[in-house]
């Protein structure tokens, strides 16, 4: 896919003036393949991550980037997108005649049933029985469907060889199902499997926990469905351009009937307030930066204070760029969106990913260090009106 010719300033011409470049991936089911677009229009501009950082299905294309060489990740991308989307209906042979949100959605709720019955081609699949006449304590209980499929792919689409060696730094969120707690498998600490991708992804009741050295874990978006703060709070600090491609809005219409609340719901509860999370760490970020500025002002003897010595840890002369990526659903979407993987849905969101990206990329200041006293820029392509 090619940029319109007006579009062409987004290709930078040399690496953006950070130490590091981190790529945020928020889970969102079949609204993920909208991120594969983002990363496409990144590698086109020559805006490669040092860090890439991912939940459920942001976890997945996060191993398909981190796990392939650069001249081959939107070809991976691309070739596992086009795999678990399809169907087997006969949909697709008038798909291109439907016209108009009602007839849309009609459709895209057929594609939603059609995935609950049959799956996701290399993906998932039903199970035969349901889960709740297994025997208690078999996995096969735990869950509407097997994700053995999934592991194959990631087998054969992923080195995992390469993410280990280090070439850019992995993460991937989980929960702990035994303590609630959040974890992140990372590859600063970890040996990175099939199995910690899996966990990110396992999202009940329709996927079972993975285990782990014991211990089992469900999807990391049952507790937090960003990495964003995993990211600003890693230690030591670096001066960081990041993008944070978010598949869930935190913002949106009030609803005007019982089928919008449930859309409206589902956007605020897994959009997991990132625009919160990048406020505080901005007004944190002032005060580290004016601890900072003080620290330096002091006389040598006092710096060696035991309490000025705490408190110059949480000092902090690095900057910071936040850039947000937001997928905003059509309104004939709806509820089921996120498990809606039909071909044609996801050429559109894998389109709008890499539209939006474009349209940033060309934004000034998106790629530039902050020059305010916070070291701290955010842009949103939603807050700044463009289309």
């Amino acid at each position: 896919m090619s940029p319109p010719p007006e579009l062409n300033s987004h290709v930078a011409k040399e690496r953006p003036p950070f130490g590091r470049i981190a790529l945020l991936l928020q889970g969102g089911g079949a609204l993920g393949s909208y991120q594969g677009g983002v990363y496409a229009a990144l590698s086109e501009a020559n805006i490669e991550p040092d860090w890439v950082a991912g939940i459920s299905i942001g976890a997945l294309n996060s191993a398909l980037i981190a796990g392939n060489p650069p001249e081959s990740r939107v070809a991976r991308l691309r070739e596992f997108w086009r795999e678990i989307t399809g169907g087997t209906l006969a949909i697709p042979l008038i798909e291109g005649a439907i016209k108009g949100d009602y007839l849309r959605r009609v459709v895209n709720q057929f594609r939603a049933m059609e995935v609950l019955f049959a799956g996701a081609p290399d993906f998932f699949k039903p199970r035969i029985l349901p889960p709740f006449l297994h025997t208690p304590g078999t996995i096969e209980a735990l869950s509407f469907c097997d994700t053995t499929p999934l592991r194959a792919t990631l087998e054969r689409l992923v080195d995992f060889d390469r993410i280990n060696a280090g070439k850019i730094r992995l993460s991937v969120g989980a929960t702990d199902v035994r303590t609630g707690n959040f974890v992140y498998f990372d590859t600063t600490t970890h040996k990175i499997r099939p199995e910690h991708i899996m966990a990110s992804g396992a999202l009940p009741p329709g996927f079972p926990p993975i285990e782990i050295g014991g211990e089992f874990y469900w999807d990391g978006g049952v507790v937090s469905n960003t990495p964003l703060q995993w990211v600003l709070d890693s230690r030591p600090c670096e001066d960081t351009l990041a993008f944070q491609v978010d598949l869930w809005s935190a913002r949106g219409e009030v609803p005007c009937d019982i089928t919008e609340v449930d859309v409206r719901t589902k956007d605020i509860r897994y959009s997991s307030r990132t625009r919160l999370g990048t406020d505080q760490f901005k007004r944190m970020q002032k005060l580290r930066r004016a601890i900072d500025r003080l620290m330096k002002e002091l006389p040598g003897d006092r710096r060696n204070d035991p309490e000025l010595k705490l408190i110059e840890a949480e000092s902090d002369e690095k900057v910071y760029n936040i850039v947000h990526l937001i997928y905003h659903a059509r309104k004939y979407e709806g509820v089921s969106k996120d498990i809606e993987f039909s071909r044609r849905t996801m050429e559109e969101h894998w389109s709008s990913g890499y539209n939006d990206t474009v349209r940033t990329l060309s934004h000034p200041g998106v790629l530039e260090r902050p020059a305010n006293a916070e070291g701290f820029s955010t842009f949103d392509l939603s807050a700044d009106g463009r289309k």
